[in-house]
């Protein structure tokens, strides 16, 4: 098979674009695990940091890049009773996704949605169930509510902008730029808000005519700025750092206003409540057969493992929206580097 295998790590960041695929062993499933082709990988913030050795959770060295990908069933594992067969379309989430195969135990998999491609169903795994379960089961969103969604046309926000317009609440999306915000109202924000104005928390009070926002989804760092425009009784879901730095809470704020503040990890689900793993992704399902929540790709095409490196420049820029994904070319697993 091919992959993108890391040695070393990238000691500058901005060669992240000169990673290359090699000729690798094909990977040998156990008996719990199905091999798979890869047909298409995502591409996440966590994959940059993890190619250079800050994420943490970093494999030991050597190990193959990315997590999320969709492909097709080449082999079931020969423990148990499975529920894929070979030649079934399926999505998922595994360490070495960067590849042309890649072995995944059943819990890693689901089928790809009726009427998505490999690249639709290939960003579905990380951020989806992240924004419905935090504004579900964790905010308990309500119709007619505001939610603001911070950094919305980024692959969260533009699943939580979905779920939040599902769930009958009013939406608020944050973006840096016109051509984002365009993007926001595109997936069913009722308003865009360009957060590189200070005077933002102002305008998300007069849209909703002084009341603030109910629920607050913030993946970037927002939460202090954020208190000045929530609403009593508001809950502010903290998903990540994306800004780049973790914030100090003026907690006066959160007792004056009964604010709660909620943290989501959906990855820990697993381990702590695993209970909560199968209605999170039934609710998913429902939303896109009831055609509520369509894929939120890129539209710029990354194709082969020879642009994966060249895609997590583009996101780790920040010049994209949804979710970059890399097709893979099933001719690719047999051609010669």
């Amino acid at each position: 098979m091919k992959g993108i295998q890391i040695r070393e790590y990238l000691k500058r960041p901005e060669d992240i674009d000169q990673l290359a695929a090699i000729s690798l062993p094909d990977p040998e499933p156990t008996a719990d695990q199905y091999l798979i082709a890869v047909r298409a990988a995502a591409t996440n913030f966590f994959d940059i940091l993890q190619v250079q050795g800050k994420y943490q959770h970093q494999p030991p060295l050597p190990w193959i890049a990315g997590m999320e990908f969709a492909g097709v069933v080449l082999k079931t594992p020969t423990k148990g009773t499975p529920r894929y067969k070979v030649g079934d379309r399926v999505f998922g989430a595994q360490q070495g996704s960067y590849a042309t195969k890649v072995c995944v135990t059943e819990d890693g998999l689901h089928p790809v949605p009726t009427g998505w491609s490999f690249e639709d169903a290939a960003g579905l795994y990380v951020t989806v169930p992240t924004s419905y379960a935090a504004l579900t089961v964790r905010a308990n969103v309500q119709p007619g509510e505001w939610v603001l969604v911070h950094a919305g046309a980024g692959g969260v926000g533009l699943a939580a902008i979905q779920v939040a317009k599902a769930l009958g609440a009013k939406v608020i999306a944050t973006a840096g730029t016109e051509s984002k915000l365009r993007i926001c109202k595109s997936f069913g924000a009722d308003h865009g808000i360009n957060y590189t104005n200070k005077t933002w928390p102002q305008e998300v009070l007069r849209l909703t005519n002084g009341r603030g926002a109910d629920v607050v989804y913030d993946p970037v760092g927002l939460v202090d700025l954020s208190m000045k425009c929530v609403n009593w009784n508001g809950r502010i879901l903290v998903i990540g750092f994306a800004g780049g730095s973790i914030e100090k809470v003026a907690l006066n704020r959160v007792l004056l206003k009964n604010i709660s503040l909620v943290g989501i990890h959906w990855g820990a689900y697993r381990k702590f409540e695993p209970a909560q793993i199968e209605p999170v992704w039934q609710g998913i399902f429902k939303l896109i057969d009831e055609g509520k929540f369509k894929p939120t790709v890129y539209d710029q095409k990354f194709s082969g493992l020879a642009n994966v490196g060249k895609a997590l420049k583009a996101l780790g820029a920040r010049e994209t929206w949804g979710k970059v994904v890399v097709s893979i070319p099933e001719e690719e697993d047999r051609a010669k580097l």
